[in-house]
Order: structure tokens, then sequence, then C-alpha cells
């Protein structure tokens, strides 16, 4: 079964870039019951689970420091234990400053956000753990964090930005499906009054309305979600039509996007319109769905 959604957060310290991430495990579906079983074995596996626990009924969140290795977080040892990614499974796995984790780490990782699995081989042995994770990841936009920022003058080089994204190989930002940017809020829009904000628990029960949408959408085959669809899937249940199909066109050629970019964009314009409890894809969810892919490999907003 495929992984859940990958989130690339980017912006300069302090604009709340770890508090979002936090946050989403109040908006996700609440946990069924077979998934607080896999997240209990799992822990129970690691010897993490906390006495007179006798089942997780929360979805987890783990943020392992920048300085873990490979195995740590894709599970390993000589008696092999699920890694952090394992950990998060039905859950959230949060890399706060992606950069700074090492090239070998992040490549660790590609494999097992594709399948939703990762397998650990000894040589007595071969383990297989799930690995369905909501991956959300933040990064700086540049080393000392204020790159186009309007209030603060970046001290980085054009060649120490590239480097610094450089960090994060292609192939494993190819794989993002949402890349969002956050900024600083000025003195006078801390106290600006406006519209009561959404709670999470209203949030949550649109995201379990477009669930329950995508559920009975897929109902008899083998994917439940959006994330999941593959190959003709995807041009069957993310149909669009002409003025969408033209904007996509443009996007890809302007963008230079990939195959794989290309069929997460309309997957994520699915989901975008699943939440507004749209039968077909339209032009702005489509259009939302490619604002969601904004950054190029310098950091900059494409």
């Amino acid at each position: 079964m495929k992984p859940e959604r990958i989130v690339l957060i980017s912006g300069p310290p302090g604009s709340g870039k770890t508090m979002l991430a936090k946050r989403l495990p109040s908006i996700l579906p609440r946990l069924t019951y077979d998934e607080s079983v896999e997240i209990t074995m799992l822990h129970s596996v690691a010897g993490m689970l906390k006495p007179g626990v006798s089942l997780i009924s929360k979805r987890p969140f783990r943020s392992p420091l920048t300085s873990a290795s490979a195995a740590s977080l894709t599970g390993g040892g000589k008696q092999p234990k699920p890694g952090e990614i394992s950990l998060a499974h039905n859950g959230v796995l949060f890399l706060d400053e992606l950069p700074e984790f090492g090239p070998q780490v992040l490549d660790s990782l590609r494999q097992p956000l594709e399948d939703g699995v990762v397998t650990v081989s000894r040589v007595a042995s071969k383990i297989t753990y799930p690995a369905r994770t909501t991956f959300v990841c933040a990064t700086n936009p540049c080393k000392c964090g204020y790159y186009m920022d309007s209030r603060r003058s970046c001290t980085c080089t054009p060649a120490e930005i590239r480097k610094y994204f450089g960090r994060i190989s292609g192939p494993l930002l190819d794989r993002i499906d949402i890349q969002i940017e956050v900024r600083l809020h000025g003195y006078d829009e801390l106290y600006k009054s406006g519209p009561a904000n959404e709670p999470s628990a209203a949030i949550r029960r649109r995201v379990e309305r477009a669930r329950k949408i995508q559920k009975e959408r897929y109902s008899g085959l083998s994917i439940h979600t959006n994330s999941q669809l593959e190959g003709g899937m995807a041009d069957k249940f993310c149909a669009l039509d002409r003025p969408s199909r033209a904007l996509l066109r443009d996007a890809y050629e302007k963008m230079a996007l990939s195959a794989r970019a290309h069929d997460k964009i309309l997957k994520v314009a699915r989901t975008i319109a699943d939440l507004e409890e749209s039968e077909r894809i339209n032009e702005s969810h489509l259009a939302e769905a490619i604002g969601y892919r904004c950054f190029d490999r310098n950091g900059r907003r494409g």
C-alpha cells in the first residue's frame, strides 16, 4: 500500500513551521481499530510501548534529531527493530531543518516513502516493516534563514544557497507532493482582528468527509485514498476538462516537471476537489495543486 502525503514547509526561523507540523495529527482522521493495532505492534516490537498501555489510540508524531543515522530512521541493529519511519506508521514523521540531515540519511528514505514499507536485511533474516506515514519536512530558505525576507538581509551568497538546497537530492525533492512557503508576520499583523480561525475539530470533520468520499470511490479496488492512485487509475479518477488539461500542459513544460510530479499534481488536485465535495476536478483545483510545487533547487518560488 502506498504511503500518504509528503509535505515540505519552507520559511524563516520563527515563522511557525514546527507548530504547523505538530498540529497535523489533530486534523487527520481518527484511527481505526486495525490502524491502532498496527501502531501498537510496531511500538511493542521496538520496546517502546509504555507500561499499562495495551492499545495506542492516537496517531504517532515522530521527530528525530538531525544527527539521526540512516539505520535509526529506517530500522536495523543486531536485533532488527523498526526505525523512525515505521514508528510513525499511520501518523506523522517530521524532519525539521531537512538540509541538516546527512545526504545518505535522506536518500535512505526514498524507497520506503515510495513503497510504504521498509525491509531490514541481515545475514540470517529479512524483516519488512510497514512505513506508511505522512512525511513532513521543514527547511529554512537558506543557511542564515532570511533569503527573500523583507525585514532582514540574507548573508548567503547564491552559491551558498544552491549548496544548502543541494543537500536535498533531486529524486527526494521530486517525491514531495506539497511544497508550501510560510513567512514571518509583521507587528501589526499580530494584533490584526479578523474572522475566527477554524478549529482543528472542524478541519478534521472535512478531512474525514473527504476520506469517506475516497473510500466509496475506490470501493472494490486495492486502494483507499487518492495518494495510492497509480497509472491508468489516475487517468480514470483524475479526468480533466480541456481548459484544465491546457493549464497542466503549460505548467509541465514551463516548470520542467517529471512524470512523477505530473501525477502528484493530479492526485493533490483530486484531494482538493474532494475537500470541496466536488465530483470533478476543475481549473481552480488544478491551479491550487500546481501552486503547491513552488520551489526550485535554489529555494526560489517557481
